[in-house]
């Protein structure tokens, strides 16, 4: 990757991808009829949106949007697995884990 203060397309490609990896990789492991449950869709779905809009942006040129976007994006995962509503394989390269 280029210069560590300039999202060049090879650095926000690898962002993109890898946090196409994590949105694969994560399962919600809450009971379906419980309030974390709730949360854990919820997570999700704020990931996938960010996600989305990362990608819409990053196609529209905007990369340093993109850039915000995409982190975002791979906070909620992070909280998400933190929290335990996700299992993530322990998966601590696409994630930070607790432990």
């Amino acid at each position: 990757m280029g210069t560590l203060n300039v999202i060049d397309a090879e650095r926000i490609t690898h962002y993109l991808d890898t946090t196409r990896r994590a949105v694969a990789k994560v399962q919600v492991i809450a009971p379906a009829r419980s309030y974390a449950a709730r949360i854990a869709e919820d997570f999700l779905r704020m990931a996938t949106s960010y996600l989305a809009d990362a990608e819409h942006n990053h196609a529209q040129g905007d990369d340093v949007l993109a850039f915000a976007q995409v982190n975002y994006a791979h906070g909620w995962l992070d909280a998400g697995a933190r929290l335990g509503i996700f299992d993530v394989d322990e998966d601590d390269r696409l994630f930070t884990l607790a432990d």
